[in-house]
């Protein structure tokens, strides 16, 4: 079973400061209102290579340093929403930028955006009150006072793909756009296997017990902050009946007889995709 994508860090080199004789131009991913600002020059849409802020009169909220990308250093801040566009740039949302990104600094946007989201959550601490400080050796925020240290939210997901005789078990939920449908998925909870979850969370929403499940990827989704962990499973009993509240309706599916399924950027349609493959 082939991989989802390769690993970003063929690319990138994470690290927490840069080196101390650095002086020259640096990617800066800046964000704000979960916007990132990109290059837009004959069109092809980057990341800005500079070497300050100051240069693109910008004044950040706050700002941390991300490591290498192809031995160039990467900083991302956050800066206020009023900030105005430097001449041929312009902040556009992240999800649709994956289409037009190098993927590789697609996903290094989605750690910058994790990062500055739990920076500015975290600047006190949540057992005594005291302001908190930025580790130097690790991202994590540590308490001068009581020594507690607070580190990234990650939130591990489940999502599965459900095969029963060639046909696929698709769902649609009423805050899907464009009546798509996709997989099952769910957040794991205390206490569990991801196996497990896979197991509790199809029962929950559509009411059917799977067997033999397997791994096939991840993905960090970084909206806000989860990765996003691939299964595959095959039916094994039950009728489809779903919960009503995330799910307002699930069937099965001939392979060649989708419907309106997730875009490109998602793990989802990965693995759909790879079902497709794998029975044509």
């Amino acid at each position: 079973m082939s991989k989802p994508r390769a690993s970003i860090y063929k690319r990138y080199t994470p690290a927490v400061s840069p080196e101390p004789d650095f002086s020259g131009s640096a990617y800066w991913l800046i964000f704000h209102s979960g916007k990132l600002l990109v290059t837009e020059t004959g069109g092809q849409t980057g990341i800005p290579l500079t070497r300050s802020l100051e240069e693109l009169s910008m004044t950040p909220i706050r700002t941390l340093y991300l490591g290498t990308f192809e031995d160039i250093p990467c900083f991302t801040a956050e800066v206020a929403a009023e900030t105005a566009e430097p001449e041929g740039m312009t902040f556009r949302p992240l999800r649709p930028l994956y289409e037009l990104l190098d993927e590789d600094l697609f996903h290094l946007a989605g750690r910058g955006i994790q990062l500055l989201a739990w920076d500015e959550t975290h600047q006190f601490c949540g057992k005594c009150a005291a302001r908190t400080v930025l580790s130097p050796i690790e991202h994590s925020r540590t308490c001068p006072a009581c020594g507690q240290v607070s580190y990234p939210r990650i939130a591990p997901a489940v999502i599965t793909a459900i095969l029963k005789d060639n046909k696929l078990l698709l769902a649609h939920s009423p805050h899907f756009v464009n009546n798509m449908y996709g997989l099952i998925a769910g957040f794991v909870e205390p206490g569990e296997t991801l196996e497990d979850c896979v197991q509790r969370e199809i029962m929950e929403e559509v009411g059917i017990r799977v067997k033999n499940i397997t791994y096939f990827g991840s993905q960090q989704w970084p909206f806000p902050h989860s990765l996003m962990v691939g299964f595959l499973a095959e039916y094994e009993s039950g009728e489809i009946t779903v919960d009503g509240e995330e799910l307002d309706h699930a069937d099965w599916f001939e392979l060649d007889q989708l419907p309106v399924i997730p875009p490109q950027v998602s793990i989802a349609r990965k693995i759909i995709d790879w079902v497709i493959l794998q029975h044509s």
